[in-house]
């Protein structure tokens, strides 16, 4: 796992538009996205495992990992990366056991810090907190606070992910705060021009800038 990871994480909406959606994927890649979790709370199976397979290749193509919401077998089925779990989606080691040890496997923490010892105990690649604005999304989730970031970022060797309601205006507060991703659905799906939203929250991070530097050798 590459514990550099920093920069825009890219949430996919529900959505049964697949044509908008890998559009959208795709877009954002363009923008520079360094991570994709596929992520559907609407479609049946059939739905998802046809929507997943669409990204898998988008993402493969711009040499990004995609990630899978909650489903570990939808992530073993079309080989994705690795799978983000929440809490009641099973536990790390058996994700670990099934996707193979060079999986990524994320783990929601939401306002809880114990969550996230936990997780870093056993295994996760990622701890991800949240919800630190009002979300359309999750309109229910619960708060977190900034503090959250800034302690498990002196805690973890481990990227700390940050999520909910977040927009290019509150975004900076996160990352000065600690988090190494920014984990973001309507702020990015929904802008009119998806590649410009995400070269704008990319470009939040010093790591966005050093690779256009190198592609551009």
């Amino acid at each position: 796992m590459n514990r550099k990871l920093r920069g825009l994480y890219a949430v996919t909406p529900d959505t049964a538009d697949s044509d908008a959606l890998i559009s959208g994927v795709q877009s954002a890649l363009r923008g520079g996205a360094i991570l994709v979790q596929y992520r559907n709370k609407v479609l049946d199976a059939a739905g998802r495992l046809r929507q997943a397979r669409l990204i898998l290749d988008a993402c493969r193509a711009a040499r990004v990992p995609l990630i899978v919401n909650d489903d570990v077998e939808l992530a073993a089925s079309i080989g994705a990366d690795g799978v983000h779990l929440g809490r009641s989606d099973g536990s790390i080691p058996a994700a670990r056991t099934r996707l193979g040890a060079g999986s990524i496997i994320g783990a929601s923490c939401y306002n809880e810090f114990e969550l996230a010892v936990a997780a870093a105990r056993d295994g996760a690649d990622y701890v991800a907190f949240g919800s630190f604005f009002p979300s359309s999304t999750k309109p229910e989730a619960v708060a977190a606070s900034l503090d959250l970031l800034t302690q498990a970022k002196r805690t973890f060797d481990l990227p700390v992910v940050a999520i909910g309601g977040i927009t290019h205006d509150n975004a900076p507060a996160l990352i000065a705060a600690g988090a190494d991703m920014l984990a973001v659905i309507t702020a990015l799906f929904n802008a009119k021009d998806v590649c410009v939203a995400a070269q704008q929250f990319s470009q939040l991070f010093p790591s966005y800038h050093a690779r256009q530097k190198q592609s551009a050798v």
